[in-house]
């Protein structure tokens, strides 16, 4: 998946996760352990074992995702992507396996849910609440979310000679993937503003070129940007349910709404692979259905009125 399919480190490792869980799973429903499901190796997993994996095992392993591990609908749904594509390499690329006993196997259906954002006020009201020592670097990080809608992966992975002279960003998105997005104003001022203030002197060598930088001199870490969004969030009240990921959605929904970007357009800013994937944002806000509904002719007929 890395070597041929430039596949991230980050989605190998997601896939390496999930199968080592199902093995797990198959060692402890078949007797083979007594050991604790986190303590459980899978470094004795060979490919007898693995051919002995039949359709209901696989049932029997989601239903204890389900009941035991209480694992959603888009975590069980992840994993059953990679049960298909592991043994589907195994039976039709590699054919070390006779049958693939999971080529009937469904997807759990998905809630259909809008994508949760801040609005333009609440967007707002989140820059103005930066603050502290690290105001201007906190600043231009909230702005590149909110103005590029990039992913956490790739805000982090930013480096000095990404922004170029011509106020663009070339950002790598998933599988390595490469996209140009263009600064808009408040995010060239707030780049420029965190540079007069960005470390120079004791950055650590491998990340001397990153664009953010850490009190520890170092690229600024993912679970560090978490932390200080959600501080943030706290600070204007709206940590409940929203994270560094709903400012993506928050981007995304305000360009579409406010900006009136066509989708195809937003498809190429996001680095969605589809456009299925954009349309979620498509979604009308909520003026737009009050709209709808007091536009219908019957919306101000009351005959009680008369008959009073």
């Amino acid at each position: 998946m890395e070597t041929v399919k430039g596949k991230s480190v980050r989605t190998v490792e997601g896939y390496f996760i999930d199968l080592r869980s199902f093995f797990r799973f198959l060692k402890l429903s078949k007797g083979l352990t007594e050991k604790e499901f986190e303590q459980i190796s899978i470094d004795d997993v060979d490919l007898k074992m693995i051919e002995s994996v039949t359709l209901t095992d696989v049932f029997e392993y989601m239903n204890y995702l389900s009941s035991v591990r209480n694992n959603n609908n888009n975590t069980r749904s992840r994993k059953c992507s990679s049960l298909r594509s592991f043994f589907r390499y195994l039976y039709a690329v590699t054919g070390q396996i006779s049958s693939n006993p999971v080529e009937q196997l469904g997807n759990p259906k998905l809630p259909t849910r809008l994508p949760k954002h801040l609005d333009l006020e609440q967007s707002i009201n989140l820059l103005e609440a930066v603050n502290g020592a690290y105001k201007e670097r906190d600043y231009c990080i909230l702005t590149l979310f909110l103005n590029c809608g990039m992913r956490l992966s790739e805000l982090v992975g930013i480096n000095y000679n990404d922004i170029r002279s011509d106020n663009t960003l070339i950002i790598t998105g998933k599988g390595n993937k490469q996209r140009v997005v263009y600064l808009n104003d408040a995010c060239i001022n707030a780049i420029e503003a965190y540079r007069k203030v960005r470390p120079v002197n004791g950055i650590v060598y491998s990340d001397r070129n990153a664009l953010f930088i850490s009190r520890n001199k170092r690229r600024i870490s993912p679970k560090t940007v978490q932390w200080l969004v959600k501080k943030y969030l706290k600070e204007i009240n709206m940590d409940d349910g929203y994270s560094v990921h709903k400012l993506r959605h928050t981007a995304a929904t305000l360009m579409y709404q406010q900006g009136d970007v066509d989708t195809r357009v937003l498809k190429d800013i996001l680095g969605h692979e589809n456009l299925s994937t954009t349309e979620i944002y498509t979604h009308l806000s909520n003026k737009q259905i009050k709209s709808a509904i007091e536009s219908n002719p019957l919306a101000h007929v009351n005959l009680n009125e008369k008959k009073n």
